[in-house]
């Protein structure tokens, strides 16, 4: 992937910013148990390609956070 400060990069980014904002879905839970039944629901009805890029997304996330710490960006 190429560094994310060419021009290209950024409307790359903002254009899946706006696609992103437009699937946003959001849900007040009254409780832990309305949260975990709606937090089901929502990725029940998520494709499997869908779950699966969700799970990349949040592994490269944790990797970034992990890396950062271990060179002292804490």
């Amino acid at each position: 992937m190429a560094a994310v400060g060419t021009d290209e990069d950024r409307a790359a980014i903002a254009a899946r910013s706006r696609l992103r904002r437009g699937r946003l879905v959001a849900h007040r839970a009254s409780g832990h148990a309305d949260a975990e039944a709606w937090d089901l629901d929502f990725w029940q009805s998520q494709s499997p390609e869908d779950r699966l890029s969700a799970l990349v997304a949040i592994r490269r996330d944790v990797e970034a956070v992990t890396a950062g710490r271990k060179d002292g960006h804490d």
